[in-house]
């Protein structure tokens, strides 16, 4: 738990880092980023055990590496929320086919014996954190715990800080906030135009289980203006690197 930043007491008694003064800047491994996601979004499966699960893959992802006749030419995700938001250690793993959002993110495909993980930084992570169907699914379930764990009269200051905490586990800065501000009034701006687009967008692209329906136009600008804003968040460098 050592900062990464370098402080000049830290250089001068600790040059090399021998005493573990400071720690390396190093971006968290694939399931973990998937793993957080879903805990702070409230979906994340506690349960310890039990046989492999198949959440959201791209359809075909097997196909090309399958044998024919085999069990594992097709991939099938089975639904629900016991199967789609277990931890990712218990997701079924084909080895020249893994997860995609798991291996755009260094996850090894083992084939063979991996020591240490290589780590790279791609715009598709990107793509994958704000687009990926498990990832724009967390981010809609965390807006909606914005709404259901702050007050009702709640200002949208006191719902950053409450995104802040269980996210960052932080305060944000009075500039964060005023950035934070300023797109989610952006978003507003897009969705009060149309409602409907933001009802729509609420609805789940992989399971309508996890559709969220909205009460009225104002809560589905609200709670989809917000859920474009959690999605910035869990696609904060901050987030997904251990510093």
């Amino acid at each position: 738990k050592q900062s990464s930043h370098h402080r000049a007491d830290s250089l001068a008694g600790d040059l090399e880092a021998r005493y573990l003064s400071r720690f390396p800047r190093l971006r968290h491994d694939a399931e973990v980023i998937r793993d957080q996601a879903l805990q702070v979004s409230g979906l994340l499966e506690h349960r310890i055990g039990g046989p492999s699960v198949r959440p959201y893959q791209p359809k075909g992802i097997w196909r090309s590496v399958g044998f024919t006749g085999s069990n594992t030419t097709h991939f099938w995700r089975k639904p629900g929320a016991d199967q789609e938001h277990r931890r990712s250690i218990y997701t079924f793993w084909k080895r020249t086919a893994h997860a995609p959002n798991l291996a755009i993110f260094d996850a090894p495909n083992r084939e063979v014996c991996t020591i240490r993980r290589e780590r790279t930084n791609t715009p598709l992570q990107a793509l994958v954190l704000m687009n990926d169907p498990q990832y724009v699914r967390a981010a809609k379930f965390l807006a909606k715990r914005v709404f259901q764990e702050t007050a009702e009269d709640a200002s949208d200051t006191d719902r950053f800080q409450f995104l802040a905490t269980e996210v960052l586990s932080r305060s944000f800065s009075a500039q964060e906030t005023e950035k934070l501000q300023k797109s989610l009034e952006r978003f507003r701006s897009i969705f009060q135009s149309d409602p409907a687009q933001g009802a729509a967008f609420l609805m789940d692209d992989v399971t309508d289980d996890f559709s969220i329906t909205p009460a009225s136009d104002k809560e589905a600008v609200e709670l989809a203006s917000w859920s474009l804003l959690c999605s910035k968040l869990l696609n904060l460098d901050e987030l997904i690197t251990k510093n």
